[in-house]
């Protein structure tokens, strides 16, 4: 049995729970994690790229509901790409609907 030794493996557990279609921020994970800064989930999440499962990092946004991680995938548009084909809408790199969309890991994780 692998041990969870390290913070990224919290953050990428909550980040696998957001539902399809639907975003969270990298405040709503920090705080609920008690991390202290919504910079330490991003920063976690820049290191997600070979987890295994995958974690879905293109669900968190930041607390405008703006693509602020975008530039973090292989090319700037992924982010909104991936988004769009969960039905999410994007106008000007933010999500459209963004307070009805967000998702807080209250609503899933104890």
């Amino acid at each position: 049995m692998q041990k969870k030794n390290h913070y990224f493996d919290d953050v990428f557990d909550v980040v696998r729970a957001i539902p399809r279609g639907r975003v969270s921020t990298y405040g709503t994970i920090a705080d609920f994690l008690c991390l202290g800064s919504a910079r330490m989930a991003g920063w976690a999440l820049n290191k997600c790229h070979n987890a295994i499962p995958p974690v879905p990092a293109h669900r968190v946004v930041n607390r405008k509901g703006e693509l602020s991680g975008r530039m973090m995938f292989e090319h700037p548009t992924k982010m909104q790409e991936l988004l769009e084909a969960e039905g999410i809408a994007i106008s000007e790199n933010k999500v459209e609907d963004f307070e009805k969309l967000r998702w807080h890991p209250e609503e899933s994780m104890e």
